[in-house]
């Protein structure tokens, strides 16, 4: 009798480093023993803009990243301090964004990774998300959101 192999399916995972200049974005795919980085980008606004539209921005990119990705959760990086009030209060609006993004498209829960193979500069943004993914990957599997 033949043994059947069966294909896990990976859990995905979505982490994202808030701002409203500057957002870091990743994705990673976790199996049962492995994870993988399958995506990951700074996503930068225009500082022209008005402060709303950067925000509207913000949120198509998100809605595009879930919908592209259709993670099952969401790791995002808590804003803790701040002296630049101004900043803070704009990075917390920008978070905002990103959980109204997550809470619309239903994205209820919230590896060995090196430098890219084509040579990619990121910016630190980049990283903390990739960062915040895999700390999510590595602590919570029951956590039905990471806020």
């Amino acid at each position: 009798m033949k043994s059947r192999k069966f294909t896990q399916t990976p859990n995905k995972i979505l982490g994202i480093d808030p701002g409203y200049g500057r957002i870091g974005i990743a994705v990673i795919e976790k199996y049962k023993n492995d994870q993988k980085l399958i995506y990951s980008e700074c996503f930068e606004t225009d500082a022209k803009l008005p402060h709303y539209k950067r925000l509207f921005l913000l949120g198509e990119k998100m809605a595009e990243i879930i919908k592209k990705y259709n993670p099952q959760q969401i790791a995002i990086e808590t804003l803790l301090w701040s002296k630049n009030k101004k900043t803070a209060l704009q990075v917390a609006e920008a978070r905002g964004v990103i959980l109204l993004e997550a809470a619309r498209n239903d994205v209820l829960k919230l590896i060995k990774i090196g430098p890219p193979a084509n040579g990619k500069e990121r910016f630190d943004d980049e990283y903390d998300a990739i960062a915040i993914a895999l700390t999510c990957s590595a602590i919570s599997l029951s956590t039905d959101m990471i806020a």
